[in-house]
Order: C-alpha cells, then sequence, then structure tokens
C-alpha cells in the first residue's frame, strides 16, 4: 500500500479533527476558532478541561510566496514558505480570560534564494564570476520542523457563545543557512570558499533571530 506524504497541513487538519473527536464527550463545550494575525490566517480548535485549562491545537499560514527579477543579466528568484501547527496547553492562574500558554509547532518555515546566469557577471564573496544559463546559486534559509512555545494571552476558557481571544507569544528556534552552486560555477577553485564567505556572513545575521514571534486575534464559537 502507498503510503501518504504528511505535511504540516495535513497533521494539522488531522490533528484538529482528533482532537475535536476525542475531547467532544467531555463536560466542557469544545470552541472552534479563525485567527489573524502572524504568521497569518488559520483555523483552531480549544476544548476546556475545566476552569483552570484548555487545550488547543490550531493550523496558521502565510501561504507560499514568489518573486523574481532580472539584474545585470543575472535571474534572481526567491521563494518563501510560512506554514505551522500548534499544539498548546492554557492555564487560567485567575480567575479570568488572562492564561499563559506552552506548547510545541510543527513548522513549515523556507525562504529559498536563487541566482542563475544567464551571460552576466555574477559576485560571489571577492570575486566577480562570468555565467552561462547553466551556472547558478541556491541559497536555503529555513527552521526547524518543530520548536517549543511560550506565550500569554487572553481568552478560550470555558464558556459559550462567540468567544474573542489574543495570543501573543513566540515560538523559539533558530534557522539554518545551506548553500549550493550548479553548472561550471561548481567546478570553479575559489567559488565555494567564496560562497562560504557568503554565507557566513548570512549565518551571523540570522543567527541573532533566535525565535519567531506570533501575535493573533481570534474569533470562534462554543458549542
Amino acid at each position: 500500500m502507498k503510503r501518504l506524504p504528511l505535511s504540516p497541513r495535513t497533521l494539522g487538519v488531522a490533528t484538529l479533527i482528533a482532537l475535536g473527536s476525542t475531547l467532544g464527550g467531555g463536560a466542557q463545550a469544545g470552541e472552534v476558532y479563525g485567527n489573524l494575525g502572524f504568521p497569518g490566517v488559520g483555523l483552531g480548535y480549544a476544548h476546556p478541561i475545566n476552569s483552570s485549562f484548555t487545550v488547543r491545537g490550531d493550523w496558521m499560514t502565510l501561504g507560499t510566496h514568489r518573486k523574481t527579477r532580472t539584474e545585470e543579466g543575472i535571474l534572481y528568484n526567491g521563494e518563501l514558505k510560512a506554514n505551522r501547527f500548534g499544539l498548546f496547553a492554557d492555564w487560567f492562574p485567575f480567575d479570568g480570560t488572562f492564561r499563559l500558554t506552552g506548547g510545541v509547532a510543527a513548522n513549515n518555515y523556507q525562504l529559498t534564494l536563487d541566482a542563475s546566469g544567464a551571460g552576466g557577471t555574477l559576485e560571489i564573496g571577492d570575486k566577480t564570476y562570468a555565467t552561462t544559463a547553466a551556472d547558478g546559486i541556491n541559497v536555503q534559509i529555513k527552521y526547524p520542523k518543530t520548536a517549543p512555545y511560550l506565550g500569554i494571552g487572553w481568552g478560550h476558557q470555558a464558556s459559550s457563545g462567540f468567544r474573542f481571544a489574543v495570543d501573543i507569544g513566540t515560538i523559539f528556534a533558530k534557522a539554518t543557512v545551506t548553500g549550493t552552486l550548479r553548472g561550471q560555477l561548481a567546478n570553479e577553485a575559489d567559488a565555494q570558499a567564496n560562497l562560504d564567505k557568503e554565507l557566513a556572513e548570512l549565518r551571523d545575521g540570522v543567527a541573532k533571530a533566535k525565535y519567531i514571534p506570533q501575535i493573533t486575534f481570534s474569533i470562534g464559537y462554543s458549542f
């Protein structure tokens, strides 16, 4: 039997369904909600365990964005993917809507930058190289597939009817940077060394960001 690939999107939908079916028989009413903010838009399900604790799962996305431009004979392509599915536990330490939230996020955050030669020149590190259409550089910036989440928020407590909520938090994750050469550039004696210099500078900049912020607003309905 052929196995179906699991993406963060399919995993998120499946887990939301599982949460709903597993917890649906509890005493507290479950809440279906929509998110808007960063990282994008999404859908979630929250189930209060009691007046102090709620468990949630939601999927959010910014989609896939691509941009292409040509400059001095070089074709530049950029692609950004931003999707995440999260499982959260909310604790309401006081009587009210304020909560502390912890959880884990399954991420697909990736930025791909590709430069293809078209008869122009390409500067890599300390040297400028003449290119053909077969030459190019591919650089990828990726965040870990899974990472912890901590935050604060308001809402998703045990109640009924229409609900409003806010989340402010962060996913603790550090990006990795990789790069490859293709075409004749891959055979140049010093091209890889110059690319490594470029990647080292990029890593120094990326390394300063060790988290992915989240600020979202939600509206839902508790049955």
